[in-house]
């Protein structure tokens, strides 16, 4: 290594990034050992299936706190805790990638509060579109809806670098369009999937939340609202 070169092979991800990660990625450590044998003898093989019991989201929960009036902690909870426990190994490495990618870019532009925001804003309006659809009852789980989150602000960036070059903006919308035609060739495909709903709220989520706690804040908010 030539003197006063003191560049990583890989650039450092934000902390952030690592702070949403880890939990994912430890929780699919123990699930996944106890899935091999590796831990828990013969009841880790239902780790998984216990944990999606304590953590995914039903849709009935928001129903049944509406009928009641009784806001659950444990139901409450699920709208944020769904988005760390996945399906199966394959599932969490694809949201972690997502993460990852996307995680590193925005952190970059973004505070780390500001991260944190629009993830879990996503993953909380994620799970209350969802909640809202009549007649699902299918349980919600997995980190994708904050994961699209993070896409809106990575199109926000996008559309502000855009605007500001007084190019076309629609051209950030690039990515999520690219994403959202995959899902449907493939729910065509192989059979529709409500998380879409769910998806797509993130991402809604993650780029209007941008104009509060991105670059400039509400002053730069204010500002668009006194141009238009």
């Amino acid at each position: 290594m030539r003197p006063g070169y003191d560049e990583t092979p890989v650039n450092p991800l934000p902390p952030v990034v690592w702070l949403l990660v880890l939990p994912i990625v430890a929780m699919e450590v123990v699930l996944n050992a106890g899935t091999m044998g590796l831990a828990g003898g013969p009841t880790g093989i239902g780790w998984r299936s216990d944990a999606l019991q304590r953590f995914a989201l039903s849709p009935e929960m928001l129903d049944q706190m509406w009928a009641t009036g009784r806001v659950s902690g444990d139901f409450a909870l699920r709208f944020v805790s769904y988005a760390f426990v996945h399906g199966n190994l394959t599932h969490a490495v694809f949201a972690t990638v997502f993460i990852l990618a996307l995680g590193k870019f925005v952190g970059e532009v973004y505070r780390g509060w500001a991260v944190l925001a629009v993830f879990f804003g996503a993953v909380i309006a994620g799970g209350l579109a969802y909640s809202l659809v009549p007649g699902l009852r299918v349980a919600l789980f997995g980190a994708y809806p904050g994961a699209y989150g993070l896409i809106g602000a990575f199109t926000f960036i996008l559309w502000a670098r855009l605007g500001a070059a007084h190019a076309n903006r629609a051209r950030a919308f690039t990515l999520i369009g690219f994403l959202l035609g995959i899902q449907l060739v493939f729910g065509a495909l192989f059979g529709g999937s409500p998380d879409w709903i769910a998806d797509l709220s993130g991402f809604g989520a993650g780029f209007l939340l941008s104009f509060a706690v991105g670059p400039g804040g509400p002053a730069h908010l204010l500002r668009l609202i006194r141009q238009r």
